[in-house]
């Protein structure tokens, strides 16, 4: 157990070392001479940490947001929205092998059947059996138990929903070198199938004609600091800066340009990692899908998609936060919840970014809009509907990082693990 732990916490946990040992492996199996198995195992690690990195400064150039909306939510509300059971420290031990017995339960049905992808985003392969442990745990089952429900659930999802992302995924890359293990999954789906009914792919996102004195606007990260400093602003004349960061001697201009400059920094150094990660694992695992696993592919972290429609991400984000804000004061306004929603920053960029490049893959320019508007409802009904089942658990987590698979296939969990009993 102790070993099984230890490659858990030190490998899987791990995403810039459990993608380099998989691009080692696969370039071995190529028979690759050493300097290019060292080279590409480090550039692969690389890139997934610069990666991880410019995700990071992402989440940390519009969390204040979300820590304002959150400050004002639970002062109005008067108490905590999860109850005293601590996933984490009390159940840390069986979501870390209930992700080793899951990812293992992955690779067999990639060797052994024709759902041939292997479920390599490192953060989420741990974030999944997090909320099936939850589950478990609010329907009282035992030990033993939770560690078997969250096995088979987790399994379930790494199997079933990339292979069901992968024709959206091949549609925006024109090849099946990979597909995404992420939990934007359904809400992608969902714009897509939308994107391909009203959509219209004669004009693509990537395409908007800008007159010249505009033309910084086709720098993404010009676009998406520009978008977040509006953003700021916005929230600093509602909410008031204080409630951003209480401890700023900024200005709010000064505290929007620089948490909008630091977004578009953290996108362009997380687009850089994108592509050294796409350069070096795609061939490596090469390797594994000729000798190991015959035709594998990688289900990889969403960001990897954003570079082949990266107007499509910031418009996502845009039209995510304005009809999700929108549709959640209306619900805090004119229904008597037990709980109030937040608006949903984090899923707005990564989900509804994810939802709005594979919609344009369906549908162009208007799929893209059109499948985030259908994404963004569908992420804060899914958040709405799966607050209750984690009241003594994770609440107050799903409250920031719900909304997408890990509500929707939460709820679906829960119904099997009330007809199963604890």
């Amino acid at each position: 157990m102790d070993f099984i732990q230890l490659i858990i916490s030190e490998v899987f946990r791990q995403p810039p070392i459990l993608l380099g040992l998989i691009a080692m492996l696969g370039l071995l199996l190529q028979k690759k001479p050493f300097s290019d198995v060292v080279k590409g195992t480090a550039l692969t690690a690389i890139g997934v940490l610069i990666l991880t990195i410019g995700t990071d400064i992402i989440v940390s150039s519009i969390l204040p947001i979300q820590n304002a909306v959150t400050s004002i939510a639970v002062d109005g509300s008067g108490e905590e929205v999860a109850g005293s059971i601590d996933i984490l420290a009390d159940y840390g031990g069986a979501i870390g092998i209930a992700m080793m017995l899951a990812f293992l339960a992955n690779v067999l049905v990639a060797r052994f059947t024709k759902i041939n992808h292997i479920f390599l985003t490192g953060h989420m392969l741990f974030w999944f059996p997090y909320i099936f442990v939850a589950v478990a745990v609010e329907n009282q089952f035992s030990y033993t138990g939770v560690i078997i429900f969250a096995t088979i659930a987790s399994a379930l999802y790494f199997i079933i929903v990339p292979a069901l992302l992968t024709p959206f995924v091949t549609a925006v890359t024109g090849d099946r070198s990979f597909t995404l293990g992420h939990p934007a999954g359904f809400l992608a789906i969902t714009a897509a199938l939308i994107a391909r009914v009203v959509g219209n792919k004669e004009r693509s996102t990537e395409d908007l004609q800008l007159p010249k004195s505009l033309g910084f606007f086709r720098e993404v990260a010009i676009t998406g600091g520009l978008v977040v400093f509006i953003v700021y602003i916005a929230v600093g004349f509602t909410i008031g800066l204080s409630a951003m960061d209480p401890e700023t001697d900024m200005t709010l201009f000064t505290f929007a340009l620089t948490n909008g400059l630091t977004f578009g920094a953290g996108l362009t150094i997380m687009l850089s990692g994108v592509r050294m990660v796409i350069q070096q694992i795609l061939p490596a695992f090469k390797g594994i899908s000729d000798k190991l696993v015959p035709n594998a592919i990688p289900a990889l972290d969403a960001p990897i998609i954003f570079t082949y429609r990266p107007n499509a991400v910031i418009i996502g984000f845009v039209v995510a936060m304005f009809v999700s804000t929108a549709l959640i004061v209306l619900i805090n306004t004119q229904m008597s919840l037990a709980f109030l929603l937040l608006p949903l920053v984090v899923t707005s960029f990564f989900e509804c970014g994810t939802a709005a490049v594979l919609a344009e893959g369906q549908g162009g320019l208007r799929g893209a809009i059109i499948g985030t508007v259908g994404a963004a409802v569908l992420m804060v009904v899914l958040l709405a509907v799966s607050i209750p089942i984690f009241s003594t658990t994770i609440a107050d987590w799903m409250l920031i990082f719900g909304g997408n698979d890990f509500s929707l296939f939460g709820w679906f969990a829960n119904l099997f693990a009330g007809l199963l009993g604890g």
